[in-house]
């Protein structure tokens, strides 16, 4: 195994989607920071749009927001090719008529040194998940309400 993929962190993926298609980018400049500062590494980042007939397109990453500005020209052109049409289908599935969605793979690249050494240790990841910030703002809620505050 290369050094590099031996220090390769966790990788996940999220789709986003902005119904309506309304798109503001008010996220764009933290996820610039995000992979400024090594926290993350962008493998993928596509956009698409679910018609009215169900289809599923791709939308250029230029201006997203529509205000003449070149929103995501820093990321034009990332693909590690992890995302196929099979990958695209599946996320436009899930939106609904009108909207559209950012597909996003990155690599937790703060966590591949500590990866790198637990594997050099002889550790293997048994399980893995993630907890919805749904879920636990309402657990903390109930939390809230139990301690009479």
């Amino acid at each position: 195994m290369s050094d590099e993929l031996n220090e390769t962190g966790p990788i996940d993926y999220i789709v986003v989607e902005f119904p309506g298609s309304r798109m503001t980018g008010e996220g764009l400049p933290l996820l610039v920071d995000l992979v400024d500062r090594g926290i993350i590494r962008i493998l993928d980042l596509v956009f698409v749009r679910k018609e009215t007939d169900g289809s599923v397109t791709g939308i250029e990453l230029a201006d997203l927001t529509g205000d003449g500005q070149l929103d995501l020209a820093v990321f034009e052109g990332v693909s590690s090719g992890l995302l196929d049409e099979d990958d695209l289908a599946q996320a436009g599935a899930v939106l609904e008529a009108g909207s559209s969605a950012g597909i996003l793979v990155y690599e937790n690249a703060w966590a591949g040194p500590f990866a790198a050494a637990l594997r050099r240790s002889g550790a293997r990841l048994v399980a893995d998940g993630r907890i919805p910030v749904q879920a636990v703002l309402a657990s903390l809620e109930a939390a809230e309400g139990n301690d009479g505050g």
